[in-house]
């Protein structure tokens, strides 16, 4: 799958074809990457850093075209096989600053081989002087183009995100982005780019790191993701007539980061990964990916058995848990088939001034418990069911006792001046007392209580980091989160059983370095069920289906429709319960019981699956949404019909676009699929499957409306959540 030329050849250090992609090396020692047959010109240098002193050669936006990745000149290359990855590692070394940079390319040695590369670099300052670092490139390549060998072709999909409103997907052509400046005019391209980037602390709480560039009509497609909770940053221009991609961790003008290096002195690049496929558009691209994020996530029974969480949190009890209020909620979600009874934030509020600056000891709150927490927790054993809590440890409440015990340097500071926001203090996880205190916390919540969830949240955006002992904001951010990883992953060691939940209020903070760590992912703290179906829809994009978790809270003043419109919402991904079960009527009851039965019966096809949109992928205000996931053995299919009624609530009468959708499913035309409404099983009479087109027809009339249909084989065993259209 991967070849390597023999050093003698001097234009080819390496190709893979099912990435499409080719490393070329010049005869003055230049190495580039890009795709097959395009000019040297419209591809980039390998690794392009800017460092003071030695800043680019043309000055603009963007952060290529730099003096020492111009002057980069390559060393030597080697090869390497391990944990079924081939690994090429190209030294480049420029003679000018001493920066050497080893350049890591990984791919997945498969069969078929899986369309991924994965990128880091290693960047020593092999010279005599010091050096202030203040950009330096993950991975660029060159040579994108459309079927014309031009960029006019190209369209490009990046995602907008906010707090409530994640995963917002925006596609336009490259053109309208990157506009033609009539180069031959010039003699110079411009100066600008479309770029993405994060700020502060939360990684994705203005845009995901991801981006797809595509060719409009073969199919071709480049999908990307950098892996960094503490700064990145992409961009895409243009390269004689072609687009090029560069992808970077945090830098000095977007974050405040930047490295000085002294002689000897090494640093290592946030890590990023390129998908290419040459048919099958966005889509596909997006697939490989979720089979890469597959092999880079630790391994965790969690991930095979899915099981249900109920969390007392959203439109529940929204942080203020008691004995009383949990006692009959335990129940009524054990008698709906919940496993995991996660009690979220309040647990600890023993404070008449109110939890949100005060927290940090982690004790449990005497006055909310009469006898004790354990009283609950064992409550949730009694009933069959794991116990799980919220905590927000990287955070110190203004006034908690822990923020005048701790030292000073176990905190975030600028300016010689604590860091505080919205009334908390953050911890810096290089500090030993710093995880020596959570240390304690975790063992004695899971190791004395038995407590085997914990919903790890984070909720203030620190700025761009800590400048303890003079080091750049942005650099001290970047410690800090590799240091939490390793915590993470030192927890994990200690409690292999224990199951982690990654939310950064909901999803400001859903990337990929942190999601290779934990279990699952919150994808949004939205609370109108109406407006959860383009983030659940929208989900698998940046998320693994198994590690998704989306909200599901009916009410008891639902009618059957919304209740089971905000259960069919979570059932291809995680499920994470809510609502006040122990007030509904039975009926309701059942309608909710059905839901988690129909999940049990499916989950375990979740992890081997792809996602797909029927519909393309969901804008905000859309009325008809779908998300498919597909398998070897069968395919399951979310459709969720609501109005986009005028002043921008989700919501309305069924006027808007009428009560049927005919979706397109190309991949199960002619095979014959059995077909079964998994869920509600009302829905039944509104499915219609036309096998020899290929096209499922959706009549929901009443709205809101939802129906989860799966696609098998062979007759699935009959049961009381599902119709049989077979």
């Amino acid at each position: 799958m991967t070849t390597v030329a023999r050093t003698s050849a001097p234009s080819l250090l390496w190709s893979h074809p099912a990435l499409g992609l080719q490393l070329l090396l010049a005869e003055d020692g230049g190495v580039r990457l890009g795709a097959p047959g395009q000019p040297w010109e419209s591809l980039v240098p390998l690794v392009e850093i800017t460092a003071t002193g030695h800043g680019r050669e043309w000055s603009g936006e963007r952060f290529i075209e730099t003096a020492v990745g111009a002057r980069m000149r390559h060393r030597g290359h080697l090869t390497d096989h391990r944990d079924g990855w081939d690994r090429l590692r190209v030294h480049l070394h420029d003679p000018v600053s001493g920066l050497t940079a080893v350049v890591a390319l990984s791919t997945r040695d498969t069969l078929p081989a899986l369309p991924v590369l994965r990128a880091e670099v290693l960047l020593r300052n092999d010279g005599e002087a010091t050096l202030r670092v203040e950009s330096v490139s993950t991975l660029t390549l060159g040579g994108l183009a459309d079927a014309s060998g031009r960029l006019d072709g190209l369209d490009l999909q990046w995602a907008d995100n906010d707090w409530l409103a994640e995963l917002r997907w925006q596609q336009a052509p490259l053109r309208r982005h990157v506009v033609d400046l009539t180069r031959s005019a010039h003699g110079h391209e411009g100066r600008g780019c479309f770029e993405r980037s994060s700020q502060g602390s939360w990684s994705t709480g203005r845009h995901l790191p991801m981006g797809v560039l595509s060719q409009r009509g073969t199919g071709r497609a480049w999908a990307w993701q950098i892996e960094s909770g503490a700064g990145w940053r992409y961009e895409v221009g243009e390269r004689e007539h072609a687009a090029y991609l560069a992808l970077f961790g945090p830098d000095d003008a977007h974050h405040q980061w930047h490295r000085t290096l002294a002689p000897g002195d090494e640093f290592t690049t946030v890590p990023a990964a390129l998908a290419a496929v040459p048919t099958g558009g966005p889509e596909a691209a997006f697939g490989a990916l979720t089979a890469y994020r597959r092999l880079i996530r630790r391994p965790h029974l969690d991930q095979w058995t899915l099981p249900v969480i109920y969390n007392d949190y959203m439109n529940t009890l929204m942080g203020d848990p008691s004995t009383d209020r949990l006692l009959p909620l335990i129940e009524a979600a054990a008698g709906v088939g919940a496993e995991y009874f996660v009690i979220d934030a309040g647990w600890y509020d023993d404070d008449a001034e109110g939890w949100w600056d005060s927290v940090g000891a982690w004790e449990a709150a005497e006055s909310r418990f009469p006898g004790g927490l354990q009283r609950v927790l064992d409550a949730i054993r009694d009933h069959g069911m794991v116990p799980g809590l919220w905590l927000e440890p990287e955070v110190v409440g203004v006034r908690s006792p822990l923020a005048r015990t701790l030292p000073e340097a176990a905190f975030f500071q600028r300016g010689g001046v604590r860091v505080t926001e919205h009334g908390r203090h953050h911890l810096d996880l290089r500090h030993p007392a710093a995880r020596a205190h959570l240390d304690a916390v975790i063992d004695r919540i899971v190791g004395e209580w038995g407590v085997g969830y914990l919903k790890l949240d984070y909720n203030i955006n620190a700025g761009p980091g800590t400048e303890l002992n003079g080091e750049a904001p942005g650099a001290g951010l970047l410690g800090h989160h590799r240091a939490h990883l390793a915590w993470l992953d030192s927890v994990m060691d200690r409690h292999p059983g224990l199951v982690l939940e990654n939310c950064g209020s909901g999803g400001l903070r859903m990337d990929y370095a942190l999601l290779a760590h934990t279990q699952l992912q919150s994808t949004s703290d939205q609370q109108d069920f109406l407006r959860y179906p383009p983030i659940a829809a929208a989900a698998p994009t940046a998320v693994l289906p198994e590690q998704g978790a989306v909200w599901a809270y009916p009410q008891p003043e639902f009618t059957d429709d919304e209740i089971a419109f905000t259960l069919a919402g979570a059932l291809l991904g995680r499920i994470h319960l809510s609502g006040f079960l122990d007030r509904m009527s039975t009926g309701q009851r059942a309608l909710v019981t059905e839901g988690i039965t129909a999940y049990k019966r499916v989950r375990a096809e979740l992890h081997d699956t792809v996602p797909f949109w029927p519909l393309g992928l969901p804008g905000w205000d859309d009325d008809w949404i779908a998300l498919g996931l597909r398998g070897d053995a069968s395919s399951l299919v979310t459709v969720w019909h609501r109005a986009a009624a005028a002043g921008g609530s989700a919501g309305g009468s069924a006027g808007v676009s009428g009560p049927r959708r005919v979706l397109p499913l190309p991949h199960l035309r002619g095979k014959g699929a059995r077909v079964e409404v998994l869920y509600p099983a009302s829905a039944a009479s509104g499915i219609e499957w036309d096998d020899e087109r290929g096209e499922l027809t959706v009549e929901l009339p009443n709205l809101p409306g939802a129906v989860v249909v799966r696609f098998g084989p062979k007759p699935p065993a009959r049961h009381s959540s599902g119709a049989d259209l077979g």
